[in-house]
């Protein structure tokens, strides 16, 4: 794995449920994709390999646009290393030990 990627797709719609069904989609799609993922409030992180992970990205505007939606906007973070990118698991793993604690 040599990079992660954060997409944060705004379908240009505006009933709420028009939304979350494009969202859905674009959601669908990455499941699709076989990268390991995490949905979260604001963004999608995926992590992979980077072309890949850049084609994953070019396809969730089309998918977007596909489930309905007449434009979109993105909004992508790359973090890119050729050597080995951190995981989401490096990043965020002690904090969610942390949580799980909290609640025992």
């Amino acid at each position: 794995m040599n990079a992660s990627v954060a997409i944060q797709i705004l379908p240009n719609v505006t009933a709420r449920e028009e939304k979350r069904v494009a969202v859905d989609a674009v959601i669908a799609y990455i499941r699709s994709s076989g990268v390991r993922y995490e949905v979260g409030p604001f963004e999608t992180v995926m992590e992979g390999d980077y072309d890949q992970l850049m084609d994953i990205v070019k396809n969730c505007v089309q998918v977007c646009v596909r489930a309905g939606a007449p434009s979109v906007m993105g909004y992508v973070k790359i973090s890119y290393d050729p050597n080995g990118a951190w995981s989401m698991e490096d990043k965020v793993g002690k904090y969610r030990l942390a949580e799980q604690e909290e609640f025992v």
